[in-house]
């Protein structure tokens, strides 16, 4: 039985997939201010499709989506863009 903290390395893979979704929907005119509630329900959403059992894909997906959010603003923050 899969615990809250085991994550699945697939979804793991899903990590830059949800910054690159997020990049997209930030294209189309979403609100930047909102894009890591974005990332989060992206992050949940994948934890669902993966098949996730159904009391750790909510937490599941949150941590992804901030990881993913996380991943985002490190990234720049290397590349020295504000």
């Amino acid at each position: 039985m899969e615990t809250l903290f085991a994550l699945n390395p697939v979804l793991l893979g899903a990590i830059p997939v949800i910054v690159g979704l997020v990049g997209v929907v930030k294209s189309w005119g979403f609100p930047s201010q909102y894009s890591v509630l974005a990332a989060m329900v992206f992050g949940v959403a994948a934890s669902w499709l993966i098949g996730t059992p159904m009391p750790a894909f909510i937490t599941q997906g949150i941590i992804l989506g901030l990881s993913a959010s996380g991943l985002y603003s490190g990234g720049k923050k290397l590349a020295g863009i504000s």
